[in-house]
């Protein structure tokens, strides 16, 4: 198999048998980016002279006796992360030559790791799209089907992972921005649980990099392992070093068990909202017999499973409260109207959107309220069962 599709595991394998070099795989990255990316569009921002730099820093530090969990290793990095010297645009014109004087705390984290960052990848307008266009960049194709889209935000990233070009990248995903673009690429993504990723350098252009925790949006690890995602968990994971670091450091568990037939596993492959399409479906009907060809316990129902349509208008209400946030008062005043408007029997996902747009600050309380009663409702249903297996969206 060429270099440019081992994991990342293996590839620091090799790497500490000698077996090759850091400058070798950077050198090998690039050459397959060159050639094969002008047909895919995933690496929007190159830092190939920098790239070298580390990747023959690495190789030195090695000589030295070093070691760390990714030194040497190529990755590549999500635009909207801030990285000194290269723009930060999240895809907005006016804020193409935007460029950050400090990287973002993620950055810096596999930087200490010792990645070797070949560049930044695409994404949507703002973040804010299942596809990864804008207008500075242009359009990231999907690599398997350049007709089709690798997803978003993070779809450069995924796209990039599916190509070869690097081992691993990061991301970030509010409501789907990891997931998806793994999905429609077939590649591995990690959204984490809120607050156990610091993002702060991972905010729009000229925004001041602040430890503020975002109430919904988190950063997490892509890779084309699932082995290789908790390699890069444990880089990234942690508090903020000017928040919460400076008192206390995250060491995550072990899994529940280590052979398939202990674990206890629920399967869904619907949602009350929406239908799975016959190829998901499929394939989820596939993961459901290895597992119980692998001796777990798979059940399809749990009176323990929280209320899904409830939790899709509870999720909309949070997610486009915050959205409008940031709205002119002017606006914000004529979406009250608006939703005052709605009928009291509506509850589509359409008037759940208004509704949360002009939501005050006691609606939001009350909202929050309800998301910790679901919160209490997965903890339960995780003392039945170690996973939930599901779509990741309904389609391919």
């Amino acid at each position: 198999m060429e270099l440019n599709f081992l994991t990342a595991e293996e590839l620091a394998a090799a790497l500490r048998a000698g077996e090759v070099s850091s400058v070798e795989l950077t050198d090998e990255a690039i050459a397959r980016i060159e050639r094969d990316d002008k047909a895919i569009n995933s690496i929007c921002v190159p830092d190939f002279d920098r790239a070298r730099a580390a990747a023959h820093d690495a190789d030195q530090a090695r000589a030295r006796g070093e070691d760390r969990p990714l030194l040497g290793i190529p990755v590549t990095v999500k635009e909207s992360y801030d990285i000194a010297g290269l723009p930060t645009t999240w895809g907005m014109p006016p804020h193409r030559d935007y460029i950050p004087a400090e990287d973002a705390v993620q950055v810096s984290r596999i930087k200490a790791a010792g990645a070797v960052v070949l560049g930044k990848t695409n994404v949507p307008l703002g973040l804010q799209d299942i596809q990864s266009f804008n207008e500075i960049y242009g359009t990231t194709n999907n690599p398997w089907d350049h007709d089709r889209t690798p997803g978003g935000s993070s779809g450069g990233s995924a796209a990039a992972l599916a190509s070869g070009f690097g081992a691993l990248s990061i991301g970030s995903d509010i409501a789907g921005s990891l997931r998806t673009p793994a999905h429609f690429c077939g590649v591995y993504a990690h959204k984490p649980t809120l607050g156990l990723v610091a993002h702060r350098g991972m905010v729009p252009p000229t925004a001041p990099a602040l430890p503020t925790r975002s109430d919904l949006a988190v950063v997490g690890p892509m890779a084309r392992t699932a082995r290789d995602l908790t390699l890069l968990l444990d880089v990234m994971a942690g508090p903020d070093p000017l928040t919460l670091g400076v008192a206390h450091d995250v060491t995550l568990p072990p899994a529940r068990h280590e052979r398939l037939r202990d674990f206890r596993v629920l399967v869904l492959d619907d949602h009350p909202l929406i239908p799975t399409g016959s190829a998901v479906r499929a394939g989820i009907a596939r993961v459901a017999d290895a597992l119980v060809d692998g001796g777990a316990h798979v059940e399809r129902h749990s009176p323990l499973l929280p209320d899904l349509t409830e939790a899709a208008v509870l999720y909309t209400h949070l997610l486009f409260s915050g959205f409008s946030g940031s709205f002119p008062l002017e606006a914000y005043e004529q979406l009250r109207t608006q939703a005052a408007g709605l009928d009291a029997a509506d509850q589509s996902l359409d008037a759940a959107r208004l509704r949360g747009m002009a939501f005050s600050h006691r609606n939001w309380i009350e909202a929050d309220s309800r998301r910790e009663l679901h919160r209490h409702g997965w903890r339960r249903l995780f003392t039945e069962f170690d996973a939930v297996v599901c779509p990741i969206t309904p389609t391919p």
